[in-house]
């Protein structure tokens, strides 16, 4: 059994003995106080006196609401660490050369796979020619960092079924298609390396993620939790492929699935309505620069304003939330539109680009922004050419927070590293290098940057799940590189350290 709130019950395992935190800063510039953890939760605060043992000395170290990013591709990010870098590469040749040192090896695998190309600043295009021409025998794919395309060469093609492709670049529903057919890890391994990127997670002070990866999800980490403890809190994301399996189960957005010792729960239906920046698939009023008189001028329409209501109308009659991809203001233009004709609660990811007049109606008709700071800083540039007169309603946090809109940071990993403090540091100071802030109009407080990064907890109250964080620099006193890189001394979930202390 478990509790409504995630917390096992006794039956699902034996729960963390209790222990005290003393001397911890609760909260940036707050008090020193000592916090008593019993049962997994939030037992006691108290200004001085004890509270029984064992005691753990923090030392005036501030102590914070556990992290979550919300918006991960959580085997992606645990696969992606394994493959050939590619970002910061300049062009489509840089890209090729990158790959010679690794066409001949064949001991990580059959198909050499590289992650993180960014082709929309690019000089030339990118072509299987230029792929063969370094590694003519050897499957090479190379998957774009914003994940909505995938370069292949010859043998690559014939691999995944499209020998004689014209380019070897596929986009969008050919991109998805082409990385589900790319031979499969095996799940053992696979498990080991998401473990030990759950573990690396919580050394940066998370507690809990929104998975939106390709696959049966919900089988997924129910596997992961009966082979051993979990190290974060998981909501585990439903595609339309699989929503009549949901529904005839009876799963619900926030049931926690039986064996996962109430760890992870349903999340929600993911549906897409475009594509994405650097694809210049985003789907907008105006015409790309360039693409004028082309098919994709405008971007592209991923799934229509008909489709896209049936679905999440099906989904929502079932208690399942859909969470809305739109980047381009013509998408959130149309996602906004189907949540007001389905009148349901749920989610928009990215909403990266917005008309003026769309940004009060996320508060007003319930929808939570499920926003990525980082790629404001990592896609400015980008941005700046492809959205050329626009950008001071792209990534506008800013204005979405003064319109009441509720806020949740993500990483989109592997697009952006999955560590919250990137993300915070990004809303905050709107830069991630030694240029100055790109549109500072649309700075989100930190205070308000750290409560959207831990799901809307800004306090830490009796009761409360003892999921909890502790940094060695209050957030108050940190300047842009120690808030970007803020020192975790210690992580705890549900009272268990997953990080420091033990």
């Amino acid at each position: 059994m478990t509790s409504l709130d995630g917390m096992p019950s006794p039956a699902a395992g034996a729960r963390p003995a209790p222990l005290t935190l003393s001397r911890v800063r609760l909260g940036p510039g707050g008090p020193l106080v000592a916090l008593r953890i019993a049962d997994g939760r939030i037992a006691a605060v108290a200004r001085d006196g004890d509270l029984g043992g064992p005691v753990h000395d923090l030392a005036g170290r501030t102590v914070l609401p556990g992290l979550w990013d919300a918006h991960v591709h959580m085997a992606q990010w645990a696969g992606n660490r394994r493959r050939v870098d590619l970002s910061g590469l300049d062009s489509a040749r840089a890209v090729a050369g990158a790959l010679r040192p690794h066409a001949a090896d064949r001991s990580s695998g059959e198909v050499l796979v590289g992650q993180g190309f960014r082709d929309g600043l690019w000089p030339d295009v990118p072509d299987k020619a230029l792929l063969d021409a370094v590694c003519p025998d050897r499957p090479v794919a190379l998957i774009s960092a914003d994940l909505h395309a995938v370069w292949l060469n010859s043998a690559g093609l014939a691999l995944v079924g499209r020998a004689g492709h014209p380019t070897g670049l596929l986009r969008e529903h050919e991109c998805f298609e082409v990385m589900r057919a790319l031979p499969e890890v095996p799940a053992d391994v696979l498990d080991g390396w998401v473990a030990e990127a759950a573990r690396d997670a919580a050394a940066r002070g998370v507690t809990g993620v929104i998975d939106f990866h390709f696959s049966d999800n919900l089988a997924d980490w129910s596997r992961r939790a009966a082979s051993a403890p979990l190290d974060l809190r998981v909501r585990a994301a439903v595609y339309p492929s699989r929503l009549d399996a949901a529904v005839e189960r009876g799963l619900r957005s926030g049931d926690v699935l039986p064996g996962t010792g109430g760890l992870v729960r349903v999340g929600p239906l993911k549906l897409f309505t475009d594509g994405s920046l650097n694809t210049r698939t985003a789907l907008c009023c105006d015409p790309y620069p360039g693409l004028e008189d082309t098919a994709g001028a405008y971007g592209v329409e991923e799934t229509s304003f008909e489709e896209l209501v049936r679905l999440m109308r099906r989904a929502a009659a079932h208690g399942i939330e859909p969470a809305v991809h739109a980047i381009g203001d013509r998408a959130n233009t149309v996602a906004l539109d189907a949540f007001e004709a389905v009148r349901c609660r749920g989610r928009i990811e990215h909403a990266q680009l917005l008309s003026a007049g769309d940004v009060p109606r996320f508060a007003a008709l319930g929808v939570t922004a499920g926003v990525q700071p980082a790629h404001a800083t990592d896609d400015r540039d980008v941005a700046d050419r492809h959205w050329a007169g626009r950008t001071g309603r792209a990534f506008a946090y800013g204005d979405l927070l003064a319109a009441g809109a509720a806020l949740e940071f993500g990483s989109d990993a592997p697009v952006a590293p999955l560590d919250p403090w990137v993300a915070v540091a990004a809303a905050v100071h709107r830069t991630g290098d030694a240029r100055p802030a790109w549109h500072p109009e649309q700075r989100v407080p930190l205070r308000a940057a750290l409560a959207a990064s831990a799901r809307g907890r800004s306090l830490i109250r009796v009761g409360d799940p003892a999921d909890l964080v502790v940094v060695d620099v209050d957030p108050l006193d940190a300047d842009p590189g120690t808030l970007r890189a803020m020192p975790v001394h210690a992580t705890l979930l549900g009272g268990r350290w997953t990080h420091g202390p033990g």
